[in-house]
C-alpha cells in the first residue's frame, strides 16, 4: 500500500518548514562573525627623522592613533595609515613614503611596496614598518 495522504502532507510541511529555516541558519553564523568586535590599528611615520610608531588591536580607533603617535616619539610625527580587522605595512623611496592594507602581512606589504614604487617613478622602496590586529 502506498503512504497515506497526511503523511505526505506532513513531510511536504516539515520539507518547508526546514527549506524556511536554512537562510536564518545561515544568518546566525554571519552573524556571529559580524558580532565579532572591530579591532584598530594605525602607522605614524616622520619621514626627515625615519621614526616611526604603530599602534594595533585596538578597539577604538583613536586609542591606536594615540599608540602610534607615541610609539613615533617625535614631535612631527603624523598618523600616515589607519586600518580596521587586518594588517598595514609602511614603506619609503626616494620622493614619498606609501602605506596600504591588506587581509594578511604579506598582502599589505605587497601592496604597500607596489603602491609606493609606482609612486615614486619605479624606484625601489624600503619596508619600514607593518601590523596586524590579530
Amino acid at each position: 500500500m502506498g503512504p497515506r495522504r497526511h503523511d505526505v502532507i506532513r513531510a511536504g510541511l516539515l520539507a518547508a518548514a526546514l527549506l524556511a529555516a536554512l537562510p536564518a541558519i545561515a544568518d546566525t553564523k554571519s552573524a556571529k562573525r559580524s558580532a565579532e568586535p572591530n579591532r584598530f590599528g594605525a602607522i605614524a611615520y616622520y619621514r626627515a627623522s625615519q621614526s616611526w610608531g604603530v599602534g594595533y588591536n585596538y578597539a577604538r580607533a583613536r586609542d591606536a592613533n594615540v599608540e602610534a603617535l607615541k610609539q613615533c616619539g617625535h614631535g612631527k610625527c603624523e598618523v600616515v595609515h589607519k586600518f580596521r580587522n587586518g594588517c598595514a605595512a609602511l614603506a619609503d623611496g626616494p620622493k614619498i613614503h606609501a602605506a596600504a592594507s591588506g587581509a594578511t602581512r604579506d598582502e599589505a606589504e605587497t601592496k604597500t611596496l607596489r603602491r609606493c614604487t609606482e609612486t615614486n617613478k619605479q624606484a625601489s622602496c624600503t619596508l619600514i614598518a607593518w601590523a596586524c590586529t590579530r
